[in-house]
């Protein structure tokens, strides 16, 4: 329980804890938000970790926070952009070969007496896969949950390792390209900094409107079957 109270302070709090690790670790930090996006990606075990905020997070910091005390922390934005979106690509095409390799066992493995993978999680990406097909690789990258799942699913899947690296990396450089971008143009505006909170829970209702659009439809299309 301790773990998961730090993590949702961790995400509510994200431009806090961000600017102190930022004066901490120094030039550290470029690691820490690569391990952060390559194991939210990569681990098909931890999908709750921040993605789409912490992009937009680290963008707002590229262009520079001061905060009360005259202190400022910044990230290079060059950096930021080249580390992030290859730990994003790197998480994908690891989560692949894990889905390859042992997905279907994995899909197995119990912790007290519960499955470490949700089987709904699972179901959930694969409906995706049906409406979509391989653009799913793209189109998750911006759906938390489904994000860590979709190449997992994937390797499960057999796709091709060609067909699937090519959706990868260009998910990957759309993904972290455009919430970093977001941030670094409107992370620093005075209305923002000021509802931060408000504005990560605004990023990720946008992030699961794709799933929710899709949920909507489904049932539209089922009860439009069942009139006929």
């Amino acid at each position: 329980m301790e773990i998961l109270n730090y993590l949702i302070d961790f995400i509510l709090n994200l431009d806090n804890h961000l600017f102190q690790l930022i004066l901490d670790y120094g030039i550290w930090i470029y690691a820490i938000l690569f391990l952060i996006i390559f194991i939210e990606t990569g681990l098909v075990v931890m999908p709750f970790l921040p993605g789409d905020s912490l992009l937009f997070a680290a963008g707002a910091f590229c262009a520079g926070v001061q905060n009360d005390i005259g202190q400022t922390a910044e990230l290079n934005i060059g950096i930021t952009l080249i580390l992030l979106t290859l730990a994003a690509i790197l998480g994908d095409a690891m989560n692949y070969y894990i889905g390859k390799n042992l997905g279907l066992k994995l899909l197995n493995w119990k912790f007290k007496n519960k499955q470490i993978v949700n089987p709904k999680y699972i179901e959930k990406t694969n409906e995706f896969y049906e409406n979509h097909g391989p653009k799913t690789i793209i189109i998750a990258r911006f759906v938390p949950i489904v994000r860590t799942f979709a190449p997992f699913v994937a390797g499960i899947g057999k796709m091709t390792y060609r067909k699937f690296i090519r959706y990868n990396m260009i998910g990957g450089i759309v993904w972290v390209f455009s919430l970093v971008f977001l941030g670094y143009f409107f992370g620093n505006l005075d209305f923002v900094k000021k509802n931060f909170e408000t504005v990560i829970f605004g990023i990720i209702g946008l992030s699961l409107l794709p799933m929710i659009i899709e949920i909507i439809r489904n049932k539209y299309k089922k009860t439009a079957g069942n009139n006929v």
